[in-house]
């Protein structure tokens, strides 16, 4: 992170509510007399001392009031004159006044705020500092992505989160800073909006800035991947040469990963479509013609520099097995662990992770989201399916929706007993004057929506993630990610909720009610045992007629798949056509009486009869296999949805 040009004096005065912060300070400036505080209440440190980066992490969650209401009270009087905050606050910074008179809003209740500056407004409307670009969100709104804005000074909120992952893994993994790590990053496509401003999703936007491509050198930071391959626009060629590149620097490795698990799932295929071709680059010392982005090839080209059979010969001999169980760790030996999110959606993906991984930890260090970044894991090296995050308090204002379970069970609801356990929570924000709680008065143990306020111009936003607390770091809680709001399916990037899906298969039937079909019953879910994964729907049809049901024409059901597709939002189809992150959709057809069948199966483990509501999502395996066991017939989409950018 670059100095920034505020004297230790304004340091202390940034942090006058609170005079542990201010005695903090003051050793700070002493340690660091050359540095500062960058705006937004971002200590400036030294990322290559992991004594420093921990001593900050460990007084921002000491002081969790002290800084949360210093964040607020900054967000409200750099604000409290924009368009949207003056017709609450009629300019006054005040911030019980805040937490009064601001409503706590969804993306459609600022979305006209968000399109006025996409289409040419003073960003001022919404933020004091000027909005530099729109980070599109994974949700959509309208079938099209949400955009959240951003600020210049928000690119260094990002680089000062990321640069305190480093001190808490250097607490649990030694010797980072003595190889590389092959982490397989990548950027999307971005749009230019009427006004100029660029939208794109949030890792994109990080990758490009200036705070990526002139980061000063970090030891316990260094990428096999070069730049210029990350930032290559044509997918293929981006992931061919990164992993080019970590092969031929497997020696030096020390950590593999990308941002996601399918990602990283979706390199393991990719190399075993092309480890011939990386094979003989290697056993040649040139790269494919193929690659024909120069800046990749000149930069790749030097990292091969020159013939290597015997690299070629191992790789060549690992690859060649039957199995590939554990083949990350025999192509990169000194690896100890896999850094990819498998929390939330990216959690059906770790026993195939395992499977490749020979063993090795499975990593999840921060939780964030194109709005903010919002946490960090303190135990990078627990189990999956113990991750918390810590908050961290001084990036934005958290506050939180309480939710509670249907039934007393803390961790699976009888109702549908892990089926689908987004159906198991019910909010308490029925009340129109339900009250938030602040990040320090959150309970062990309860459920709750976050809602943030940022420096960038979202006010008590619904973020729409559902968090437990599972405990605390000092005085700051941490929280187990449980599920987003309403989403019902996701392979990738892509978020289908329950509306969305509905309205794609309503579409689709029509194609067959002409012919005397009626579709009866539904449900999904998300087929992660083949890579890319895709979505399964499994339809029950009955006669018009109401005789057996004729032989369904395969062209039909082919048709059927296209038009749920072509009727998903923009990101599942850019998943699919431009990504291909996600496999064609299926349409399993399921004999008559098959959701009889489910429904006694819900009710064999608990379910209330007169309760039952037939789920649109299925995630038992035991439910799953009851339902392929009545499969008469199988279709998929034989052609990619369309997609471009908007």
């Amino acid at each position: 992170m670059r100095a920034c040009p505020i004297n230790c004096i304004a340091v202390k005065q940034q942090f006058r509510t609170c005079s542990r912060i201010t005695k903090d300070v003051n050793q700070m400036s002493r340690s660091y007399p050359c540095q500062s505080i960058v705006p937004g209440m971002l200590p400036n440190y030294d990322p290559n001392d992991n004594k420093a980066g921990m001593k900050i992490l460990e007084d921002l969650t000491e002081n969790v009031y002290q800084i949360q209401q210093r964040v607020l009270e900054e967000i409200i009087t750099r604000n409290a004159h924009t368009e949207y905050l003056k017709g609450f606050l009629n300019g006054q910074s005040d911030k019980d006044l805040f937490k009064k008179k601001v409503p706590v809003v969804n993306y459609e209740d600022i979305k006209p705020y968000i399109e006025r500056i996409a289409n040419g407004d003073s960003s001022n409307i919404i933020t004091a500092e000027p909005v530099t670009e729109l980070l599109t969100s994974s949700g959509t709104s309208g079938g099209q992505p949400k955009m959240m804005p951003s600020t210049a000074e928000d690119l260094h909120r990002k680089t000062f989160f990321y640069n305190l992952l480093v001190p808490v893994m250097n607490q649990y993994v030694d010797g980072l800073d003595d190889g590389k790590g092959m982490y397989l990053l990548f950027v999307k496509p971005e749009i230019k909006t009427p006004s100029g401003l660029m939208a794109r999703p949030v890792l994109t936007s990080y990758y490009k800035s200036s705070n990526f491509r002139n980061r000063p050198f970090n030891r316990f930071n260094v990428y096999t991947s070069p730049d210029e391959t990350i930032l290559c626009s044509d997918s293929k060629q981006s992931m061919y040469c990164q992993l080019l590149c970590g092969l031929v620097q497997r020696k030096e490795v020390l950590r593999v990963g990308a941002v996601f698990a399918s990602a990283f799932l979706r390199a393991i295929k990719f190399l075993e479509d092309y480890w011939k071709e990386l094979c003989s680059n290697i056993r040649t010392g040139h790269v494919s013609d193929w690659i024909t982005d120069p800046s990749c090839r000149k930069v790749v080209s030097l990292i091969l520099s020159k013939p290597n059979s015997e690299l070629a010969n191992l790789i060549e001999h690992e690859c060649s097995n039957k199995s590939w169980e554990g083949i990350i760790k025999k192509l990169w030996p000194r690896t100890k662990y896999i850094e990819v999110i498998v929390t939330g959606s990216m959690a059906q993906y770790i026993s195939t992770l395992e499977f490749y991984s020979g063993g090795l930890p499975l990593v999840s260090t921060m939780y964030a989201s194109s709005e903010c970044y919002f946490g960090i894991n303190f135990k990078p090296l627990s189990k999956p399916s113990d991750v918390s995050y810590t908050l961290v308090p001084n990036v934005a204002y958290f506050e939180f929706l309480p939710v509670k379970k249907n039934h007393e069970e803390a961790t699976q609801d009888v109702q549908c007993n892990g089926i689908c356990e987004e159906n198991c929570m019910e909010e308490e924000t029925g009340k129109e004057d339900i009250e938030t709680v602040d990040l320090v008065d959150v309970k062990l143990g309860h459920y709750y929506e976050l809602v943030v306020t940022t420096f960038t111009g979202l006010y008590r936003y619904r973020v729409g993630d559902i968090l437990m607390v599972t405990g605390f770091h000092n005085n700051a809680p941490q929280f187990r990610f449980v599920h987003r709001r309403n989403v019902v399916l996701s392979i990738d990037t892509d978020k289908t909720n329950e509306e969305d899906l509905l309205k794609a298969v309503t579409k689709a039937k029509l194609l067959l009610e002409s012919l005397g079909f009626l579709l009866i019953e539904y449900t999904s879910y998300a087929d992660t045992s083949s890579i890319p994964g895709h979505y399964v729907l499994f339809w029950e049809f009955t006669n018009k007629g109401g005789n057996d049901l004729p032989e369904l024409d395969p062209k039909i059901m082919k048709q059927c798949c296209s038009t749920v597709e072509e009727s998903l939002d923009s990101v599942y189809r850019r998943c699919r056509r431009k990504d291909n992150s996600i496999g064609p959709l299926e349409i399993r057809v399921v004999k008559h009486g098959t959701f009889d069948a489910l429904m006694d199966f819900c009710v064999s483990q608990g379910s209330s009869v007169n309760q039952y509501k037939t789920p649109r999502c299925i995630k038992s395996a035991e439910a799953i296999n009851i339902l392929d066991s009545k499969v008469v017939g199988r279709f998929f989409s034989q052609n990619a949805p369309s997609w471009e950018p908007v």
